[in-house]
């Protein structure tokens, strides 16, 4: 196991040095800078984006909505399944012509995919105007390679396997004033037989919590609304920091912060989520009613191929207590259709477990083999035509059970946080368990807490007023 790196206070003032020194070069060029930060994959990524932004705009740039005339391009990429990359690469290639007509452009890939030599060949070979490339591990350095950069001319990339490293200080440009993300904890111990992100992101390594505290609170008293305690399984939290702490601890903590907010967290992994979880669950008012917790096969003996650690008993047992604790938790899960070797029986007992359970929505997915995963070299005789019958079949039951569960809320009142206005110009809420509600209603309501009776619901969302 690679060390955790503890990053210095003195080498991030060092980082923003640099972006000082960035400024003043670019201060030379006419014009004001523009950098275009594209965000692939999860919630992590959307974090780490906004830390890169943070940087950049140290540095001077303002912030523009396309690629088009941006002065700096970065793409932060997600491995976690073929189609994520291949969009990505797409998207890089019609790069080209952006940078044959703005030559100066920057063009600057990093994430998850970065972090894989077989992308970082591909890039470096049949991308040629792709300017730095580095993994998530390297984040916390991204002034001191994008001056290396700008200083010398030549392409930077920077994909060697590192420790991965805890910083803290880097400045942080949020995506809005009402939502927020918090890292507590990078990287990942479980090594799932399908999953890339143990080997691009690295072991876990949790941040300690008097920084995560201190960001909660800042957050807190500027207004943020709604704030998700981020990790890729925050139930792993503190056990290697050697301080008696665990996640149940952190969130009694966070709940105990002054502020009208609610406290939302992902991802929970089964194997390690407990009654003392759903407890403090319960008994904190600011933690939002409502769990992700995946489960991705409901047959025990694809669990064990995939490394799951738990069994298909065990985790509905953990769902029993869920909510024998939070009657109307609002549960939702992920789920992996057509792993290597699943049998059509065995299809069938994760179509089983989604009626016992009845989730208010899945995120679901068809195998993808990820490159220097184990699952990667298993048998696989199901054909593709199959596993996409079963996709379809498991996807039209839950968009039943979604939507069965969403008429159960026709006719009450939630409280429910205003976020934003929808592509149909109705204003868009979310109750404290994360159901979507379209609202009719003035603009001035966004970022406030209302009362909406909802009058009625489709699959994916609520319709309501305003009371």
């Amino acid at each position: 196991m690679k060390e955790t790196l503890t990053i210095a206070p003195a080498e991030i003032d060092r980082q923003l040095s640099i972006c000082d020194q960035i400024r003043q070069l670019l201060d030379r060029r006419p014009g004001q800078k523009k950098a275009f930060v594209d965000t692939y994959g999860c919630q992590q990524n959307e974090a780490d984006s906004e830390r890169l932004r943070g940087y950049l705009a140290r540095m001077g740039y303002e912030f523009s909505d396309t690629e088009e005339g941006a002065d700096l391009v970065l793409l932060n990429t997600c491995a976690i399944r073929e189609h994520a990359e291949q969009r990505v690469f797409g998207n890089v290639g019609a790069l080209s012509h952006t940078k044959r007509r703005h030559p100066e452009q920057v063009i600057c890939v990093c994430g998850c995919m970065a972090r894989q030599d077989h992308v970082a060949k591909r890039l470096k070979q049949s991308f040629p105007y792709v300017d730095l490339v580095f993994g998530p591990q390297l984040l916390w350095q991204f002034p001191e390679l994008l001056l290396r950069k700008l200083e010398k001319g030549k392409r930077v990339f920077e994909t060697e396997d590192v420790p991965g490293s805890v910083a803290e200080g880097i400045p942080v440009v949020r995506q809005n004033n009402i939502k927020a993300w918090v890292s507590i904890m990078y990287g990942c111990n479980n090594f799932c037989t399908y999953c890339i992100v143990p080997y691009v992101r690295g072991r876990e390594r949790s941040r300690r919590p008097e920084d995560i505290l201190a960001e909660v609170r800042e957050l807190a008293q500027a207004g943020y609304k709604d704030i998700t305690l981020l990790g890729q399984n925050v139930n792993s939290y503190g056990k290697d920091l050697d301080l008696g702490v665990d996640f149940a601890w952190l969130l009694e903590q966070v709940n105990d912060i002054p502020g009208d907010f609610v406290i939302r967290f992902m991802t929970s992994h089964p194997k390690d989520a407990s009654e003392r979880l759903f407890d403090v669950m319960a008994k904190c008012e600011k933690v939002a009613p409502c769990l992700h917790l995946p489960f991705q096969s409901g047959s025990s003996r694809v669990l064990k191929a995939m490394n799951r650690r738990y069994t298909r008993e065990s985790y509905l047992e953990l769902v029993r207590q869920l909510r024998a604790r939070i009657p109307d938790v609002v549960l939702t899960s992920d789920v992996i259709v057509g792993f290597p070797g699943e049998t059509q029986e065995e299809f069938e007992e994760t179509m089983s477990l989604i009626e016992e359970v009845r989730y208010d929505a899945l995120f679901t997915f068809v195998f993808s083999p990820r490159k220097g995963t184990p699952a990667e070299k298993l048998e696989d005789p199901m054909p593709k035509e199959q596993k996409s019958a079963n996709f379809q079949k498991l996807l039209q039951r839950q968009n039943e059970i979604s939507g069965e569960k969403h008429k159960e809320y026709v006719g009450k009142t939630y409280r429910c946080l205003v976020d934003g206005v929808g592509a149909d110009g109705r204003l868009s809420a979310r109750t404290t368990g994360g159901r979507l509600i379209h609202l009719e209603g003035d603009e001035a309501l966004i970022g406030t807490w209302q009362q909406a009776h909802i009058t009625g619901s489709s699959t994916w969302a609520l319709f309501g007023e305003i009371v």
